[in-house]
């Protein structure tokens, strides 16, 4: 009997790239894809656990589920199945609870889906031993890849459940990365996102990160190597050589520039000392914008995203501002603003001193406000000039979308399927496009690669994009 399945993925990008080998390893054992979960025979929830806020819309989505599908299999696996397996035992229908250790085994240890009297729990405790993936990701419908390298932390800060819930730092066998890689560009991937807890911490037996984007850096075909979010305190001041297009000539870095995308997502989470302190954090305001200014000044024009953390316990008015003020002199160009939420588990959910959910909520739009306007500011200084960009899709509002190597989103109307091509687009304007009326650099194609990957110009009003593509 042929049987479906349906993937629903809450949390971060790691979670993604390990939905992604749970997808190829279903299909391997015969499932179909559903098309969501109502339709599915067993469904996988991969869960987060990192706030409280992300364990509510777990606990949310696997009863919707329930609702909408009442006879399907349910396996809810992951970081929430880690740290509150009773919590998940407790919710009647779900079938297995799979923790971090044992969730990538998931198409093993489900024999065929089918409602059970009770829960099947495996959460056994997370190895500290390097790791292989087996297999490889499957992403039918994107141009860009994630592959997992490293996994767990060390670090403990007193707001994060990760060293609970994925345990502590380990790496992925070096050469297993490389396998997963060299399959993914044979796929048709160009472009791969490098993912883990703590990347920088990355290292197996005598290689680091420097050493791994050396080596991916000559596998054929692949274009783009982006990484994750990254603690500013691990990062290997030689990556950015690697960014910059000044690393050692015998490495080959691609045409067009480096391998390596020039853009960093470093978590800054607070810009007041005292605040940076209790969070455990591994430095301070000064630190932080000392690496950003140097980074900067060795990678002119890269984008940098991060995190900002609003309402920790003790975080008064003149700490906030102080945050505040600091990332209003950082010119970064992505800001992901988080509201405090306290963890069961953490350090962090027993400290006094708590902020008002008012203050939190107004720091929280403040701090989002800001966000806008200093990506706006980056994406209009592209207005006027010629970017290269690697297509991904077609967005309702007509524009084909994607993004430059540091991470601007670009769109232009043009025929043609442009998806995983690069092409080069004059940036007119700055519009709001999508369902989600996200920001856009939009502009005309001026030239647009064919099948050989070489870049083409396009005659305005004599031929379309499609045209050009299929032009001999």
């Amino acid at each position: 009997m042929h049987y479906t399945v349906a993937f629903e993925t809450l949390g971060c990008r790691l979670n993604q790239a390990e939905t992604a080998h749970l997808h190829r390893s279903f299909m391997e054992k015969g499932y179909a894809v559903a098309e969501n979960s109502a339709q599915a025979d067993l469904c996988v929830v991969n869960t987060c656990a990192l706030t409280s806020q992300a364990a509510s819309k777990c606990r949310r989505r696997i009863r919707s589920i329930l609702r909408a599908n009442p006879d399907a299999c349910i396996a809810a696996v992951g970081c929430y199945a880690q740290t509150d397996t009773e919590v998940l035992r407790a919710i009647e229908g779900i079938d297995y609870i799979i923790g971090t250790a044992d969730k990538m085994d998931l198409a093993s240890i489900i024999p065929e889906p089918a409602k059970l009297p009770e829960a099947v729990v495996v959460t056994r405790r997370m190895p500290r031993d390097g790791f292989s993936v087996a297999g490889t990701g499957y992403y039918p419908s994107h141009t860009r890849a994630n592959i997992k390298i490293q996994e767990g932390c060390d670090f403990v800060c007193s707001f994060c459940i990760i060293p609970t819930s994925r345990g502590p730092a380990r790496s992925r066998d070096f050469d297993d990365i490389l396998r997963e890689t060299r399959a993914l560009v044979a796929e048709g991937h160009r472009e791969i996102i490098l993912t883990g807890i703590n990347l920088g911490t990355y290292r197996d037996r005598d290689k680091g990160l420097v050493e791994l984007i050396e080596a991916q850096s000559r596998i054929e075909g692949l274009e783009r190597i982006r990484m994750s979010s990254i603690e500013p305190t691990t990062i290997d001041e030689r990556l950015f050589d690697y960014m910059s297009g000044g690393a050692p000539e015998e490495y080959d870095v691609g045409r067009g520039g480096p391998k390596l995308c020039p853009y960093l997502h470093i978590s800054l989470q607070s810009g007041d000392d005292g605040v940076l302190e209790a969070m455990r954090r591994r430095y301070t305001a000064r630190e932080f914008e000392d690496f950003v200014e140097l980074f900067l000044g060795r990678v002119p024009g890269a984008g940098m995203g991060t995190d900002v953390m609003v309402g920790f316990p003790g975080e008064d008015d003149e700490a906030f501002e102080r945050t505040y003020e600091l990332v209003s002199r950082i010119p970064f160009t992505h800001i992901h603003v988080f509201s405090f939420s306290a963890r069961k588990g953490t350090a962090a959910y027993l400290m006094k001193n708590k902020v008002p959910a008012a203050a939190i909520a107004e720091r929280s739009e403040r701090m989002h406000e800001l966000g806008e306007e200093k990506k706006e500011a980056y994406y209009s200084r592209c207005i006027g000039t010629n970017v290269r960009v690697l297509f991904e899709e077609r967005e309702t509002s007509g524009y084909f979308v994607g993004f430059t190597d540091n991470y601007v989103k670009v769109g232009a109307k043009h025929a043609g399927g442009l998806s995983n091509r690069f092409g080069d687009v004059a940036i007119r304007e700055c519009v709001r496009s999508g369902p989600a009326n996200a920001l856009l650099a939009a502009g005309d194609l001026i030239k647009i690669e064919r099948a050989a990957g070489d870049l083409v110009d396009i005659e305005r009003g004599a031929e379309s994009a499609a045209e050009a593509i299929n032009k001999p």
